[in-house]
């Protein structure tokens, strides 16, 4: 029997009324899986492949020949939007079957959910933080709503493995299991996994069952790409070329564009007229600027706004308007957003995206290209990239375009080797860990010390994370009253740790935007999101500064003006940059090849770089003299592998090289003053490498580094050792000195 004649009668007519003429690769191969095995499963194919189709045409024709006493089914989606746009789809399908689809998240009506609590039926299609909330109020009644329980499709798995979120939702599964007394088979659906077999391992981690990861045959390639690259201040900013029949760029009469214009965003103003388009900007803040900037050229233009924004910190009735617009085939309108629209939804026949300045990832650049290219139109995405013009004394490698050799970058790692980032699984989950022993004290009420840790160490995320450990993490939130002992021993929430489970902000491990103001001795010099460690620095009011104390309650940040840069990123995804992606950019900047997605302007920035990298030897050595005793090293290495050279500079080699004025441009290079040549240099580099190193080593004195939601919260040593050891890319650092003359 084919896989179309095993789907249930409705799904076959489902098929008919679409004109379908032949399944695709992915259905065929997600039927064979589901219906011929017992096994979980993972198919890896392009956006607008078909692939939730794929999975749930088995799934409900399973769940219809045998009912379920329960949810038959639970759908874990990585957004809220994400989770609207499959209900809808889902629920045309299902409805001539009756079976129910329920969704859950914040913005879904308390009636809605009611219904599903009396009636656990269906599909269940939840957020991960969602499905927290829902284990920690509603765990006597698991069994009756999950006691049945066939299926848990977790929808994007790339996006939900990044940082701890991927570990909760794993936590999470295995925890439903194990209330609800159930086994379901997880299947993962994604367009940009770069290691199949690790995502494989991480979905069936704690089951005993292998993944299935069907072979599905690549048609190959066809993109509409362009680059372009623009100066946005300085006298060589200018409109660039114009490369559709699109008026030019920026109109030269300057009553028609806003002040201190933007000749970047002119740019995307001019090609996104008449078409329906999506515009990606790389955090919340440049998307508020960018729309605002675009909006001002609408009202200097005299023509009416036609701009929308969304992005996470926005209302859902923000969202949703400006999804429902988008879904709106008669509606030529363009959207700025961030990687809230990178994902899975389908909002209806978009013409074009653009791309301000490089995505971070591969896997971003593919996810943002893929929202375009449906209902038999090739994915089109432009590039916008922008830097200010370097001083005609600007000394490399400040002077080089460091966002357009990323973004060259990222597009010939997926072009030449179909390269994507692989999964980051080495990290210690201290943060995670924390939170899901919150969770399991908050839903379950008292567990003795022994039994705690039985339920939490057993789950495979944490299975690096050892009881000595676990013991001085317990006696630590018991000290700041997180939790607290009963007279027979057992443990429970604590008054301190009752303030964290009962807000509506616990049920997320990723850190919302909070704001921090930023002080200078006794003034105030403005406000930031995320500050970096103790010891780094910022940007603000036109200068740079460097981070003194952080108070945390107060949320409070004092620091001292400076010279120099600011390092170009410093967090978790999306703002890590591998280490592959860092080679490709040398690579680029180091042959002759011809790009032919590169306009004008950029292939003649990117020219005028390699004249100059060649000139400078910094195509192919990595130490420079920038002159007199200022030297420049470029070691080409992904986020925290620079962050572990950097400190290894600082903490073991600056004294024995006198180094001084360490000035860092993280990822892509750092300045220093140095009496030594690069002889001297290299082998002291070396020597050190040889030498044994405790990761703590590369904590500076009193360091605790908060770099995850929850880290506050932490005894300060779980903290420094989670950071030295799971963030730092030390083996990275230590194979590139090796590796150096």
């Amino acid at each position: 029997m084919n896989i179309f004649d095993r789907y249930a009668p409705f799904i076959q007519d489902f098929i008919y009324r679409n004109s379908w003429e032949a399944l695709r690769a992915v259905q065929v191969a997600a039927g064979e899986a589901v219906f011929n095995s017992d096994d979980h499963l993972l198919l890896c194919a392009s956006t607008a492949s078909g692939k939730t189709e794929a999975a749930f045409f088995p799934i409900l024709t399973i769940l219809t020949e045998d009912r379920p006493a329960s949810v038959g089914a639970v759908y874990i989606g990585p957004l809220k939007a994400l989770i609207n746009d499959q209900f809808m789809r889902l629920n045309d399908l299902c409805r001539e079957a009756d079976i129910p689809v329920w969704h859950w998240h914040g913005d879904v009506a308390r009636s809605h959910k009611n219904r599903l609590l009396k009636n656990p039926s269906g599909i269940l299609q939840i957020t991960p933080e969602s499905l927290e909330a829902l284990l920690l109020h509603k765990q006597s009644e698991l069994g009756r709503l999950f006691g049945d329980l066939r299926f848990v499709v977790i929808d994007e798995v790339h996006a939900l493995l990044r940082g701890d979120r991927g570990g909760q939702t794993l936590c999470l599964v295995e925890r439903l299991s194990r209330l609800a007394g159930v086994d379901p088979r997880r299947i993962g659906l994604s367009a940009t996994v770069g290691d199949p077999e690790s995502v494989g391992q991480f979905l069936a981690a704690g089951t005993g069952r292998r993944t299935l990861i069907p072979r599905l045959e690549d048609k190959g390639l066809t993109w509409r790409l362009s680059m372009e690259h623009f100066y946005v201040r300085g006298p060589g900013a200018a409109a660039g070329r114009d490369i559709t029949e699109a008026r030019p760029a920026l109109d030269r009469k300057t009553d028609l564009a806003p002040k201190d214009a933007d000749p970047g965003l002119g740019y995307i103003f001019e090609h996104s007229r008449g078409r329906k388009c999506l515009i990606f900007a790389n955090s919340r803040e440049e998307c508020e600027a960018v729309t605002s900037t675009l909006r001002q050229y609408c009202e200097a233009r005299g023509e009416p706004d036609r701009f929308l924004i969304h992005h996470g910190n926005l209302s859902a009735a923000y969202r949703e308007t400006a999804e429902a617009a988008m879904q709106d085939e008669e509606r030529l309108q363009s959207t700025v957003t961030t990687a809230t629209l990178e994902l899975g939804i389908d909002i209806g026949r978009l013409e074009r995206a653009f791309q301000i300045d490089a995505p971070f990832t591969v896997a971003s650049f593919l996810q943002r290209m893929g929202r375009t290219g449906r209902r038999d139109r090739p994915p089109e995405m432009w590039f916008v990239m922008r830097e200010d013009e370097p001083e005609s004394r600007a000394m490399l490698p400040a002077a080089l375009p460091w966002k357009l050799l990323q973004g060259i970058a990222l597009v010939q790692l997926y072009l030449e080797e179909r390269w994507v980032e692989p999964l980051r699984l080495e990290r210690l989950p201290f943060s995670l860990l924390y939170h899901q022993t919150m969770c399991v004290l908050a839903s379950g009420g008292e567990l003795s010390p022994a039994a705690l840790a039985g339920r939490l160490l057993s789950l495979s995320f944490f299975r690096r994370v050892s009881r000595d450990d676990y013991r001085q993490l317990l006696r630590h939130l018991l000290a700041i009253g997180h939790i607290q002992q009963t007279e027979e021993g057992g443990l429970i929430v604590g008054p301190a740790g009752e303030r964290q489970v009962n807000s509506y902000k616990f049920y997320a491990v990723f850190k919302e935007n909070e704001e921090y103001t930023v002080r200078c001795r006794s003034q105030e010099l403005g406000s930031i999101v995320s500050p970096p460690p103790v010891g780094e620095k910022i940007a603000l009011a036109g200068h740079v500064w460097i981070v003194e104390e952080i108070d945390y309650r107060r949320r409070l940040l004092y620091c001292e003006q400076v010279r120099g840069q600011v390092p170009a990123y410093f967090g978790l995804c999306p703002g890590d940059i591998q280490t592959r992606v860092l080679e490709k950019m040398k690579e680029v900047l180091a042959e002759s090849a011809l790009y032919p997605y590169l306009m004008k302007n950029a292939a003649a920035r990117l020219g005028q770089a390699r004249r100059e990298a060649l000139n400078s030897g910094l195509a192919g050595e990595p130490l420079i003299n920038l002159g007199g005793d200022l030297w420049v090293l470029c070691p080409w290495l992904g986020t925290y592998a620079f962050l572990a050279l950097e400190r290894f500079l600082k903490i073991r080699c600056g004294p024995r090289l006198a180094l001084s004025a360490l000035d860092s441009s993280r990822p892509y290079f750092l300045q220093f003053k140095m009496k030594a040549g690069p002889e001297e240099f290299f082998r002291v580099l070396k020597e050190a490498e040889r030498e044994p190193l405790d990761p703590l080593e590369l904590l500076y004195k009193r360091e605790v580094p908060l770099f995850e939601k929850y880290d506050e919260f932490l005894p300060a040593e779980l903290v420094r050792r989670g950071f030295a050891h799971g963030v730092l890319g030390i083996g990275e650092m230590k194979a590139r000195i090796r590796g150096w003359p």
